[in-house]
């Protein structure tokens, strides 16, 4: 990665401090932030791209080129202030692991579905590396080529593997899934084995893929960047799961993955998957959580949540909200109220607000640093 990155970050190393010091639980000062925003004056000249809507959709996530171009227009069109990342993101839905254990996928405008290719454990091999999978060779081959076109002005960031049950889940289908676990919990365990031991024999190449040379690299959920091996991590099957089943078939590798993560961030998803919390802040190498509440629920800045962060912040973990509001001023005053519960050490916001323009933005991180350091 060379220093033309400093051309749409120009506190590149300070940002990096920023993200070592929230992983320790710590702070530079300020919580850290994200917030993107339009610029006034873009800055260069827009770069010839074809327009989404006249692509078949499977084209708009595989053609590498496009993605770089509309990419190289954002960033030429936003500032990309506090601890906002100019990474590029070549997900082939959330969790394309499944894809590269049989699945296929269903491109859809606003995600991607994974095809259910098992209908009997029992009559399915065990679960193996197949490096001549069409997605995997596909994937890899995408990222290799958006490294190269970036030219060092961007990161490229590790895809969204998921791992776990949600795998199984996307194999097999959440419903059949919900009854193996009753009626052949054993062989539940035995595939679990399986994907655990995939994980990062599919995860190792895409790092050794996009890393930077002090191998620091974005993984591309939550807009996080970590000095070594780092990724978010969840369980959104656990919305069906009870606690006992969770301690049983989740919390032992997740344990085992944290441990083997540099920095890992779990994305505990829905007030169903709540009754979880406790067991995952038992998890010792898990450093941070990202809360999500779901459609129609208040957002994550709202003291409703308040005692699921206190639990957070209690077990000695990061937190990471997200903060929509209908206004500048109601982002300030939800910062506010953030900031003063639970400091800035091990604080990451994102904000995000109507009508967004570059002196809000700019006048936001004046206003953190002169009022949020804890």
């Amino acid at each position: 990665m060379n220093s033309r990155i400093f051309v749409h970050k120009p506190q590149w190393e300070e940002t990096k401090s920023r993200f070592t010091a929230w992983w320790n639980r710590s702070s530079l000062g300020r919580p850290m932030i994200r917030a993107v925003v339009p610029r006034k004056t873009r800055l260069a000249p827009a770069v010839p791209a074809p327009k989404r809507e006249e692509m078949p959709v499977d084209r708009c996530y595989l053609d590498v080129e496009a993605n770089v171009a509309w990419f190289r227009n954002k960033l030429n069109e936003h500032w990309f202030l506090g601890e906002s990342l100019p990474v590029l993101s070549l997900n082939l839905g959330p969790g394309s692991l499944a894809l590269y254990l049989g699945s296929e996928p269903n491109f859809q405008p606003d995600t991607v579905w994974f095809s259910e290719s098992v209908h009997d454990w029992n009559a399915l091999p065990a679960l193996r590396y197949d490096p001549d999978n069409k997605w995997w060779r596909t994937h890899k081959e995408m990222l290799r080529r958006a490294v190269e076109l970036s030219n060092g002005e961007f990161l490229v960031c590790i895809p969204d593997l998921v791992e776990g049950i949600d795998i199984l889940a996307a194999l097999r289908g959440p419903q059949p899934l919900c009854y193996d676990l009753l009626d052949n919990p054993d062989e539940i365990k035995r595939r679990l084995a399986q994907v655990e031991a995939l994980y990062f024999k599919y995860y190792d190449p895409l790092y050794d893929l996009v890393k930077m040379p002090d191998n620091g690299v974005s993984f591309t959920a939550f807009n996080i960047w970590g000095s070594g091996k780092t990724a978010k991590v969840q369980c959104d099957f656990s919305a069906l799961m009870s606690p006992a089943q969770f301690n049983e078939f989740t919390i032992p590798s997740l344990e085992r993955q944290c441990a083997e993560l540099d920095f890992s961030l779990y994305h505990l998803d829905g007030v169903d998957a709540v009754r979880h919390l406790d067991a995952l802040m038992a998890v010792r190498d898990l450093d941070a959580l990202q809360w999500t509440a779901g459609t129609g629920k208040p957002d994550g800045g709202n003291e409703c949540w308040y005692p699921i962060y206190d639990k957070v912040k209690k077990a000695g973990k990061s937190l990471w909200i997200t903060t929509v509001q209908p206004s500048f001023e109601a982002i300030l005053a939800a910062g506010d109220c953030l900031v003063n519960r639970y400091g800035s050490d091990g604080l990451y916001l994102l904000f995000h607000w109507n009508g967004a323009t570059e002196e809000q933005g700019l006048r936001l991180m004046d206003y953190a640093e002169e009022k949020w350091k804890r």
